[in-house]
């Protein structure tokens, strides 16, 4: 029986103690592996990747069912500071650098449990393996970088803290389609380098079923499916909702609603 690093079991969400958003969601994720979450805006990805890094609790969340283990440790009471020193690093959407300082100072926020300057320098190499870009702006101020260089240095700020697991909140979202395939390019190349385990969250089901070894598809706070992504990608509700490969004539309204239909009832 394969042992997985994180484990997130039959999870319920909810919110000032009235809305709940997450209803008896399970996934899990092996070590080493790069996992895909999948879905609409609104399907409850993001609200699953702060009940693992503990950021529920900043805007008055919580695991009201179910528990969330990770190397064995259950970690869904943990306050998020302890889940991260533990290794859990998540990347939030939306590109969120330290505006005010250098590419550089904010890559050092992300060594700051770091003590060692010779480790520090080495981390900051790796990175620049991978972001070429980092270097050159080194000593700009990060307020105005493009996009996809901001996205590279929050990346890379979390490369600094040594992640064991890495939660990728919307990396494609606003930027350039050449830019989104070297992201997700450095993606592959990190895990496959580091070994660093990645729970990748994104609405490009094309891009995201390229690069994971297996999915989840969620609407409305539950998994309605899952599998190996080559079996996602020939999936036909895949197909016809997450990839934009609806046939005209082979596929009759009838069976789209009933598709539509099987999704309200779980909702």
């Amino acid at each position: 029986m394969q042992k997985y690093m994180l484990k997130v079991d039959n999870i319920e969400v909810i919110y000032m103690n009235v809305i709940q958003v997450l209803k008896g969601l399970s996934l899990e994720v092996g070590d080493g592996e790069i996992i895909g979450l999948l879905g609409s805006n609104g399907a409850g990805k993001t609200t699953t990747l702060k009940a693992i890094s503990g950021l529920l609790i900043t805007e008055e969340g919580k695991v009201n069912e179910g528990e969330i283990k990770f190397d064995g440790q259950r970690i869904d009471r943990y306050p998020p500071e302890r889940i991260a020193a533990m290794g859990i690093i998540q990347v939030m959407e939306g590109r969120r650098v330290l505006e005010h300082l250098t590419v550089k100072e904010n890559l050092l926020v992300g060594a700051y449990s770091c003590k060692e300057k010779a480790e520090v320098e080495k981390s900051l190499e790796i990175i620049f393996s991978y972001f070429p870009r980092l270097k050159e702006c080194l000593y700009q101020t990060s307020g105005f970088l493009s996009g996809g260089e901001q996205q590279m240095l929050v990346m890379g700020r979390t490369l600094m803290a040594r992640p064991k697991l890495m939660l990728l909140d919307e990396p494609s979202l606003g930027l350039a389609p050449l830019v989104v395939q070297e992201i997700f390019r450095i993606i592959k190349t990190i895990n496959c380098d580091q070994g660093t385990s990645i729970l990748l969250v994104e609405q490009n089901a094309e891009l995201a079923l390229g690069v994971v070894k297996y999915g989840y598809v969620m609407e409305n706070g539950r998994i309605v499916l899952e599998g190996p992504s080559d079996k996602l990608k020939d999936n036909e509700d895949v197909k016809e909702f997450y990839l934009g490969l609806s046939q005209v004539g082979k596929k009759s309204y009838r069976e789209v609603k009933h598709y539509k239909r099987r999704k309200r009832w779980l909702g």
